[in-house]
């Protein structure tokens, strides 16, 4: 929990950071690979692969090809057609698909899931109801694909890693997860970035850098590792803790001009809906 809790106050900045600096000015594609690259930078040269199997090295970096690289994709993409609270209120999401996803593992499927998804779907469309849009829709869907892939690495890290023998060092190997997530970023820069639209302040650049460092770098590992340290429930209501945190440093520092009333309704529609997926959620 310590873990959770230390990364939750850690990325309750990162949104509003890429909105304001990045978003619209700086290629997302470039943005995502960078942060990668730099995450990797870390944690690569702590890589010791003497002892380990190749299956468990292709599975982190199938792991990190989901969880950052994948998701990376679609949160960066994000940021062009919705708000920062938008983005942020539309997160919550993730915990239906980590508990969704939990039972799949155990081969079950409970209807109340589906109904508190529909119910999260009505409190976006209240948040937006005046400005409804193929963008807006298309920006909505996208932070599902960043939600899903985040929980499909979640998940399967936190199975991963409890099958491992408790000798392992979890940081000896997690190099891999960035390798993973790198070989996804790379090549969609390649065929997808805009050199053109490369930062060219000081700001952004530093904004950068704390993100793959710090954010990405240090944040995901410590993520990571607290899944593995808690139950599955707590796992599920960890990943909305970031939605209140950041709405609160995005309205007071950045955008104080958003329409609270729309935000707060439609926001406390989607916690219902997470509110009933996860109130009977078995605890694993």
């Amino acid at each position: 929990m310590p873990y959770l809790s230390a990364v939750t106050l850690l990325w309750a900045f990162s949104f509003s950071l890429i909105g304001v600096y990045l978003a619209g000015q700086v290629d997302p594609w470039f943005s995502a690979l960078t942060r990668i690259a730099l995450a990797g930078l870390i944690f690569l040269p702590l890589l010791r692969l003497k002892n380990i199997q190749s299956k468990l090295a292709i599975q982190l970096m199938i792991i990190g090809a989901f969880q950052l690289g994948l998701m990376y994709c679609f949160y960066y993409q994000s940021f062009l057609y919705l708000s920062v609270p938008e983005v942020l209120l539309f997160t919550v999401l993730t915990p239906v698909y980590v508990t969704l996803l939990y039972d799949l593992g155990h081969k079950r499927l409970q209807l109340k899931y589906l109904m508190s998804a529909l119910l999260a779907v009505f409190g976006a469309m209240v948040i937006k109801y005046q400005g409804i849009d193929q963008g807006f829709i298309g920006g909505f869907l996208i932070v599902q694909g960043a939600n899903l892939s985040f929980a499909i690495g979640q998940v399967t890290y936190k199975r991963l890693m409890e099958k491992q023998s408790a000798t392992l060092k979890q940081s000896s190997v997690f190099g891999l997860f960035y390798l993973g997530a790198l070989l996804v970023a790379l090549p969609m820069y390649c065929l997808f970035g805009d050199s053109d639209k490369l930062p060219t302040t000081t700001s952004q650049w530093s904004v950068l850098v704390y993100l793959g460092i710090v954010a990405s770098g240090l944040g995901y590992f410590a993520w990571n590792k607290g899944a593995t340290l808690v139950t599955s429930g707590t796992l599920a209501v960890m990943n909305n803790a970031l939605v209140p945190l950041g709405l609160v440093v995005n309205l007071v520092i950045w955008n104080r001009e958003a329409d609270l009333w729309r935000l707060l309704i439609g926001g406390l529609i989607i916690a219902l809906s997470v509110w009933i997926c996860t109130r009977t959620s078995q605890q694993a």
